[in-house]
C-alpha cells in the first residue's frame, strides 16, 4: 500500500487467493448457525457498541483514510461518520425485522412470513469510500444474521481491517466477519465463484460488474453491483450562478473526482453558459491541490499512478476531439519537494463538448 500524497510505501498485506477465500468462507459458514440464532435485538446491541467504538476512534480512522487513498480531511471524517451513522441506524433495525400476516383463503389456516438470514455474504469493497462502503455492505447483512467475507481493495486494506477491528471489539464473534486481501483476479474471482457464498455485493467499475454478474449467474446468486457513472449537473437560466459553481466544485472535484457520483458533465442553458463557464474556470483554477490532511487543501491526490495516467490520457483524447476546448487545468501541477512523488492532477474544465464525444460519455474518474 502507498500514500498517494507522497508515493511512499506505507504498508503491506498478504496476497490471498483461492485457498484463503476457501478458509474464510469455511469460517463464515461455521459461524453462521450461532450468529443467525442470536436474537436480532442482541445483534443490534453489538452493532450499537461498534458505532460508539468508531465514534471514539473517528480521528484515527479519518487519518487512515487520508493516508491510504488521499481524501481531504473533511471528506475523510465524513467517510468515517457515514459508517458511524450506519451502525447506529442498523442497530435499531434489530428490533424492526418485521414479517407480515395475510388473511387466509382457507378455513382454520393462518398465513404469515418471517425473515431468515441467507448465509455467507461475499463483499467486494472499493478504495474511494474505504470505511463508509464496507459499513453499507456489511452492517445490514450482519443485523439480519448473515456472516461476511470481505475482499477489500488492494489500496485500502488497512481501512477495512481497522473497521472490522471495531466490530470485533464490540462483540461480533470470531468467524462472523472475515477479510481476505488480494487482487480481484485471484481473491475476488474465487469469492464470486465460491459455491457456499449465495450473496454478492460489489462496488467498482462497470467492466468488473459485468464479469461478476456473469460468473455468479450460473449459480443464481443474489448479486448487487454498484458501478460507474457519468453524471450531469443541469444549470438553468434562473440559477444562482455563484451557488451553482460551489455545488459543481464539490461534486466534480471532491474525492479528486474519484467517485461514481461525481458531476462530470455540466449541462447549461445557453443564456448563462458564458457567465457560468467564466466563473467555473476561475474557481477551478483557484482550487488548492495538496496533501489531504492540510486544512487549506481542497483537492487531494488521485489514488495510484495508473489513475493519473488514465486521467492524462482522457485529457489528450478531449484535446484531440474535434471542437472540445481545454479551458483550465489539464496537467500535473508543480508540487513542493515533500509532495513531488505524489499523484496529483489539476482541476480541469473542458468547454464546447458535444454528447457524442468520448469525454462526454466515458467515466474518467478524475478531476475533469
Amino acid at each position: 500500500m502507498f500514500d498517494p500524497a507522497t508515493g511512499e510505501m506505507i504498508g503491506t498485506a498478504p496476497r490471498g487467493g483461492k485457498a484463503e477465500i476457501d478458509a474464510a468462507v469455511a469460517a463464515a459458514k461455521a459461524a453462521f448457525p450461532a450468529w443467525s440464532e442470536t436474537p436480532a435485538p442482541k445483534r443490534g446491541e453489538i452493532l450499537f457498541r461498534a458505532a460508539q467504538i468508531m465514534e471514539g476512534r473517528k480521528e484515527e480512522l479519518s487519518r487512515l483514510v487520508t493516508r491510504e487513498m488521499g481524501k481531504v480531511k473533511v471528506e475523510a471524517r465524513g467517510d468515517v461518520q457515514e459508517a458511524i451513522d450506519m451502525a447506529y441506524y442498523i442497530a435499531g433495525e434489530g428490533r424492526r425485522l418485521f414479517g407480515n400476516t395475510t388473511p387466509s383463503e382457507l378455513p382454520n389456516k393462518i398465513c404469515f412470513t418471517l425473515r431468515e438470514p441467507i448465509g455467507v455474504c461475499g463483499l467486494i469493497a472499493p478504495w474511494n469510500f474505504p470505511i463508509a462502503i464496507p459499513s453499507w455492505k456489511s452492517l445490514p447483512a450482519l443485523i439480519c444474521g448473515n456472516t461476511v467475507v470481505f475482499k477489500p481493495s488492494e489500496e485500502t486494506g488497512g481501512c477495512v481491517t481497522a473497521y472490522v477491528e471495531c466490530l470485533l471489539e464490540a462483540g461480533v464473534p470470531a468467524g462472523v466477519v472475515n477479510i481476505v486481501n488480494g487482487t480481484g483476479e485471484e481473491a475476488g474471482d474465487a469469492l464470486v465463484k465460491h459455491p457456499d457464498v449465495p450473496v454478492l455485493s460489489m462496488t467498482g467499475s462497470t467492466e468488473t460488474g459485468r464479469i461478476v454478474s456473469k460468473n455468479a449467474a450460473d449459480m443464481l446468486k443474489h448479486v448487487h453491483v454498484e458501478l460507474g457513472g457519468k453524471n450531469g449537473i443541469i444549470v438553468m437560466d434562473d440559477a444562482d450562478l455563484d451557488f451553482a459553481v460551489q455545488a459543481i466544485l464539490w461534486s466534480a472535484y471532491g474525492t479528486s473526482g474519484q467517485r461514481c457520483t461525481a458531476g462530470s458533465r455540466i449541462i447549461v442553458h445557453e443564456a448563462v453558459h458564458d457567465a457560468l463557464l467564466e466563473k467555473l474556470a476561475t474557481a477551478a483554477a483557484a482550487q488548492v491541490v495538496g496533501h489531504g490532511w492540510d486544512d487549506a487543501v481542497q483537492v487531494g491526490p488521485v489514488v495510484r499512478p495508473a489513475a493519473l495516467e488514465k486521467i492524462e490520457s482522457y485529457v489528450k483524447i478531449g484535446q484531440e476531439e474535434d471542437g472540445a476546448r481545454l479551458v483550465t487545468g489539464g496537467a500535473r501541477p508543480d508540487m513542493p519537494a515533500e509532495l513531488a512523488g505524489g499523484w496529483y492532477f489539476q482541476p480541469t474544465v473542458f468547454a464546447d463538448v458535444t454528447p457524442d464525444m468520448r469525454i462526454a460519455q466515458e467515466e474518467i474518474f478524475g478531476p475533469v
